[in-house]
C-alpha cells in the first residue's frame, strides 16, 4: 500500500484553500464550494478539503509536510503572513518541526526529519 491522499475537512473552503495555495500546495481540482483538491509541489501525493457543516471539537488530527529547506520554507512563509504557533525546533525524536493551525483548526506540522523519519537509530530490525 501507498498512502497517497489525505482529506481535511473545513467550514470555509475558499478561506482554506487560499491558505494551502500560500504554503505551496499546486491546486488540481476546484469544485468550490464543496471540494478541492491539490497536489504537493514534491511527490506524487495529493492533499484535499472538503466542506461540512460542523467541526468535530475533539480534532486530533495533524497533518504532516516535509521540506528539506524547513527553516527557509518557515521564514518564507511567515513573510506571506502564516502565523506558526511552535517555530522551527529540534525534537528528541530526531526530527526538526514547526508547528501551525489552517483557518479551520487542523494542525499542520512542516517538518524535516530526512533518513530518520523510515530508518531511526531505534527502528525495529526487519526478520
Amino acid at each position: 500500500m501507498n498512502l497517497n491522499q489525505i482529506t481535511v475537512p473545513s467550514l470555509n473552503i475558499e478561506k482554506a484553500t487560499e491558505f494551502y495555495k500560500k504554503l505551496g500546495l499546486l491546486l488540481i481540482v476546484d469544485a468550490l464550494p464543496r471540494y478541492v483538491r491539490f497536489k504537493c509541489p514534491d511527490g506524487d501525493s495529493t492533499f484535499s478539503i472538503h466542506k461540512v457543516d460542523d467541526l468535530q471539537s475533539n480534532n486530533n488530527l495533524q497533518i504532516y509536510f516535509e521540506d528539506d529547506q524547513l527553516d527557509q520554507k518557515v521564514k518564507a512563509l511567515q513573510k506571506k503572513g502564516i502565523q506558526f504557533t511552535e517555530l522551527p525546533n529540534d525534537k528528541p525524536y530526531l526530527w526538526r518541526e514547526a508547528r501551525l493551525k489552517d483557518p479551520d483548526g487542523n494542525h499542520l506540522v512542516l517538518y524535516h526529519a530526512g533518513e530518520n523519519r523510515k530508518n531511526p537509530p531505534w527502528r525495529i530490525k526487519q526478520s
